[in-house]
């Protein structure tokens, strides 16, 4: 019988794309079923019984490493369950992940190089017997008890001066000066040159706090602008305000709690 496969990703447009993205790599594994968040995925585990689960760390209900943790015990207990690969967003997190007895972690986005080695590695796994759990459930404790205590902290650095994304396998190294505004996408932020754009995985609450802070501004609760690179502050009839870029054709909207900064403008 073909492998059977859960994918749990609370966004649903990051869930469809790796569902996409394994039946190119993987044609013979057959996606059955898609969990929003943790508690769902543990319910179709035991209704669906997958040969393989992919867990987003960060999920609601539970996180992907809570999901893990409660799929180490049953197996221990005798019950069926998938192989695991970690889905991420967060490196510190991914590396965390590898070294548990997980068959693999992906960082997101998921790129179609990562994405093979994975399946490589799972198919692999499928084809020889387990290893021993028992450090498994250990290990898995330890990491969730040190991700709570670092969920969501943002790393105390200085001004940056460089934003390193991935575009594909290549990692561009931006500088800061050369971008026209960062905008917040679903657990992404899209950094804005004058000629291209890039996703990055720090969240724009916590790049705001490492901007520097005389020319970059937040103009919304979505979008950080550097100043630099405005052009104009233009009203429309009904008085709201919009910045125009100097090498951009798009406008920016600027919301009302953060209009007043360009009242001079």
């Amino acid at each position: 019988m073909n492998p059977r496969a859960l994918i749990a990703e609370d966004e649903p447009l990051l869930a469809q794309s790796l569902k996409n993205a394994l039946a190119i790599a993987w044609p013979e594994l057959q996606v059955i079923a898609l969990a929003p968040n943790g508690i769902e995925a543990l319910r179709l585990v035991e209704a669906e019984r997958p040969d393989v689960a992919f867990l987003d760390i960060r999920m609601p209900g539970l996180t992907g490493l809570e999901v893990a943790a409660e799929l180490a015990d049953r197996l221990n207990e005798g019950e069926p369950v998938p192989r695991i690969v970690f889905v991420t967003a967060y490196d510190e997190y991914a590396l965390k992940a590898f070294d548990l007895a997980a068959v693999d972690y992906l960082l997101k986005p998921v790129g179609a190089e990562r994405l093979a080695k994975a399946v490589e590695r799972l198919q692999a796994q499928l084809a020889a017997p387990r290893e021993d759990l028992a450090q498994l459930v250990s290990r898995l404790q330890k990491v969730i008890a040190a991700g709570s205590a670092t969920m969501g902290a943002a790393p105390a650095e200085g001004p940056l001066k460089i934003i390193r994304a991935a575009v594909g396998n290549v990692v561009r190294m931006i500088p800061v000066a050369e971008v026209c505004y960062f905008q917040a996408a679903d657990k992404y932020t899209n950094v804005v040159t004058r000629d291209a754009e890039a996703l990055i995985r720090t969240p724009l609450k916590e790049l705001l706090a490492q901007l520097p802070q005389d020319s970059f501004r937040q103009i919304h609760r979505s979008t950080v602008v550097n100043l630099g690179e405005v052009a104009a502050a233009v009203r429309d009839d009904a008085g709201r305000l919009s910045l125009r870029l100097k090498q951009r054709k798009e406008t920016l909207p600027v919301s009302r709690v953060y209009a007043e900064q360009f009242r001079q403008m």
